[in-house]
């Protein structure tokens, strides 16, 4: 199965999905960044897959994932982040011995995984979305230095919700995703 990433961007940005409570969502769009209602000793999972992030919080139906934000991330950042991932699952085709990948996982604040992307229903499709778990250093930065801009996006996916719940094609609504290729500057 191919790995892609497929994303919203542009020159400077890469736009991110994640799904909160009201609070820590409320906070983070009036702050421009997280706040205080914000867990910065635990891993926070980023996915640039707007489908992905749909499948993952039930449209904003699930608990404490009601409110959807769409984070738009500098570039460079978002390219260190994939850049510097650790892919979270050992297999034996990686190059190097599972006690080695053991160590990386251990050292590193940032992993990845590669999950199947998900249709408007939530089928699996025939390629691989990625979303990036950042913690440490890494949650650090992406709250106090890579955040661009943060929306709150939660009407519009009830209103897409509300359509789709109706048999209406929202396809053309969607966010418009390209392939993403981590430092290729060509927009």
């Amino acid at each position: 199965m191919n790995k892609e990433i497929r994303a919203f961007y542009t020159e400077d940005t890469v736009r991110v999905y994640q799904a909160y409570k009201k609070v820590i969502a409320n906070e983070a769009v009036k702050n421009g960044t997280f706040g205080s209602n914000f867990k910065l000793d635990r891993m926070t999972w980023i996915k640039p897959s707007f489908l992905w992030m749909m499948y993952r919080c039930g449209w904003g139906t699930k608990e404490n994932q009601e409110h959807i934000l769409a984070i738009d991330l500098k570039r460079e950042a978002f390219d260190y982040i994939v850049q510097n991932a650790v892919i979270s699952t050992y297999s034996d085709d990686m190059g190097i011995s599972h006690e080695e990948w053991k160590e990386q996982i251990k050292k590193s604040d940032i992993r990845c995984q590669w999950d199947p992307e998900r249709d408007l229903v939530g089928n699996p499709l025939e390629y691989r979305s990625i979303q990036l778990g950042l913690r440490g250093d890494a949650v650090q930065k992406y709250v106090n230095d890579w955040i661009v801009s943060i929306e709150d996006i939660t009407e519009y996916v009830e209103k897409l919700r509300e359509q789709k719940s109706r048999g209406r094609d929202i396809s053309l609504l969607l966010p418009q995703e390209r392939i993403y290729t981590v430092g290729k500057r060509n927009v």
